[in-house]
């Protein structure tokens, strides 16, 4: 019997509580049904006997509190919302718990925003994490020793896992499922929840925005400079020049300041700027490649295809119904 604790902390999506608990419980069923005994011992852990989510909407009434769990074989952290700041604060009593739940052995596993939990345990430093793309640059700048990999869906390392934006953890939810039990039952699993399996990337869900909350102006004027002449072409050196800094010394404080390097960034602009105009517009491959500053199909389709995960084609069919299926 697995020992699946679930995590019900203030300020929680309740999803990332209610639909992890179903998940278990339905493979449950589904052993039950096969003639095999349940495999999933699950239950809800809190700091209080009775936990209001939603503005009090909704309430949560845990099974057990921290210290009157007695064994962990996996922990859930649910995805938390509002002021992720003051959301860790509220929720601090859980960070020695899950130290403590992983050095006896538990395996750890964070939501989609849960990883701003879990990165405060520490238990991701230096390992991989994914999160919901939006908060990328905010978990960035709270966690820089952790390695972020915000186009994944699910990382694994050391016992210790995580999952992408939204309803991405059900993909996590299926991988433990399987991981904990078999091929078959992650099939069955996947089929009774309608999940699409072997998603393992949300490249093509992120919208760039650029990363701007930092305090170097020189590097938000440069931004601001790429964002509106990304149709042009624009070199490193025209930056710096442009700005009046060392191009080595223009590069590193992009990067410091961006997560990016100068030629990802104008990179990421420009596909932006085309996934837009897929998106709203019946322009052929060829016509936007032009318009955002491709002059090589080739080097288009390679770059469009490593940051978005699927080539111009078929990011246009999927979120254009209207447009023809032209190159």
């Amino acid at each position: 019997m697995k020992t699946v604790s679930i995590l019900v902390p203030e300020c929680a999506v309740l999803q990332g509580i209610a639909d992890p608990r179903y998940m278990f419980t339905a493979v449950n069923m589904f052993l039950k049904n096969a003639g095999k005994p349940p495999l999933f011992n699950v239950q809800l852990v809190g700091l209080s006997r009775e936990v209001r989510l939603n503005d009090g909407a909704f309430t949560i009434k845990p099974d057990l509190l921290l210290d009157e769990v007695k064994k962990s074989d996996l922990v859930i952290v649910p995805p938390l919302s509002g002021d992720l700041n003051a959301a860790i604060k509220l929720n601090e009593e859980f960070i020695p718990w899950i130290q403590e739940q992983y050095r006896r052995g538990a395996e750890v596993a964070s939501l989609c925003l849960g990883a701003f939990l879990l990165a405060s345990t520490g238990l991701l430093n230096g390992k991989k994490c994914s999160t919901h793309w939006l908060f990328a640059n905010e978990f960035r700048n709270m966690f820089p020793e952790v390695d972020l990999v915000d186009e994944k869906v699910i990382t694994e390392e050391n016992h210790v896992y995580s999952s992408g934006g939204a309803n991405s953890y059900w993909n996590l939810l299926l991988y433990l499922v399987e991981k904990y039990t078999n091929r078959e039952m992650a099939i069955l699993a996947s089929k009774f929840f309608v999940i699409d399996m072997g998603r393992n990337d949300q490249s093509p869900f992120i919208i760039f925005q650029g990363q701007k909350d930092h305090e170097d102006e020189v590097v938000k004027n440069a931004q601001e400079y790429i964002e509106n002449n990304f149709h042009n072409k624009i070199s490193v050196d025209e930056l710096s020049d442009k700005f009046s800094v060392v191009r080595r010394t223009f590069e590193r404080r992009f990067k410091k300041s961006t997560h990016n390097t100068v030629v990802e960034y104008i990179q990421r602009v420009k596909i932006e700027a085309a996934k837009k105009s897929f998106e709203s517009s019946r322009k052929t491959i060829y016509e936007v490649m032009y318009d955002v500053g491709y002059t090589d199909i080739k080097a288009f389709r390679d770059v469009f295809k490593r940051i978005t995960g699927m080539p111009p084609v078929d990011y246009r069919n999927k979120y254009n119904k209207d447009a023809a299926v032209a190159v």
